[in-house]
């Protein structure tokens, strides 16, 4: 184990005694943690190594390819947790959440809803085939398209809460991210566009159309991006809304359609 550790920190790995138990813990016999050791080494992020990541509590299965879920997005989980429980105080709420990636967000809030009814969707069959894995055998549906283009007609007009981990940095900024997001993880779940806003523009052109009377959207962005953000929502029809949090460095940007 001490050379595994020596052989991580040498490859860049800040947390390598971390990251050499959890390969041990992966790996069945000397050969593949070896394999595993290598992989790292080159680069590939350590939750596409061992297979799963951990989010809001909830262990996420991840193909090599997909989006890796962030511990900052918890943020994004906890202000959909909060409005889903208040919706669901008076019936179950319908919850769709796109750009989906492993359904990370969808499967943490199933777990934490009893009563949920919830569709997910991504553009990367890659990502659907991830998100399906770790959603079967429970009350959600998986869809596979470009943002609401994916989902069914009968859902128009019925969404009480839209969450979309949107990608949104900016494209000249891709080159600024570690090596592993950069190198292993889709560039479309990643680049924004020049601003960083332009998906999150795009699924707020169609929101209002989506949401029923009263939903909300949901998305992260950046600090710097939310007043802009905040605009857009506005000018779309949505009552917009900006929620900070410093100890995870992060942004949600909420829309709600107002009630007729």
């Amino acid at each position: 184990m001490p050379e595994v550790v020596e052989r991580l920190r040498a490859a860049g790995c800040v947390f390598a005694e971390d990251e050499a138990r959890l390969l041990a813990e992966a790996a069945g016999t000397p050969a593949e943690l070896e394999a595993m050791l290598a992989r790292r080494e080159a680069g590939l992020p350590l939750e596409q190594i061992v297979g799963w990541a951990e989010f809001a509590g909830v262990r996420i299965h991840l193909a090599a390819g997909v989006f890796v879920p962030r511990p900052r997005s918890e943020f994004l989980f906890d202000c959909a947790l909060q409005l889903a429980r208040a919706r669901s105080a008076r019936d179950e709420p319908l919850v769709v959440d796109l750009c989906c990636g492993s359904g990370a967000l969808g499967a943490a809030l199933l777990a934490a809803l009893e009563d949920v009814e919830l569709h997910a969707a991504d553009i990367d069959p890659v990502a659907v085939r991830c998100a399906r894995a770790n959603l079967e055998d429970t009350r959600a549906t998986v869809h596979e398209g470009d943002l609401f283009d994916a989902l069914p007609a009968w859902l128009q007009g019925r969404v009480d809460l839209l969450v979309a981990n949107v990608p949104y940095v900016p494209s000249a900024d891709l080159r600024t991210l570690p090596r592993e997001a950069r190198e292993h993880e889709p560039r479309r779940a990643l680049d924004g566009g020049s601003d960083g806003l332009r998906i999150l523009a795009r699924l707020s052109a169609s929101a209002t159309s989506w949401l029923a009377p009263g939903g909300s959207l949901l998305a992260e962005c950046s600090d710097a991006q939310a007043a802009a953000a905040a605009e857009i929502l506005s000018t779309d029809g949505l009552a917009p809304g900006i929620a900070r949090e410093s100890e995870l460095g992060t942004c949600v940007i909420s829309g709600t359609r107002p009630p007729p």
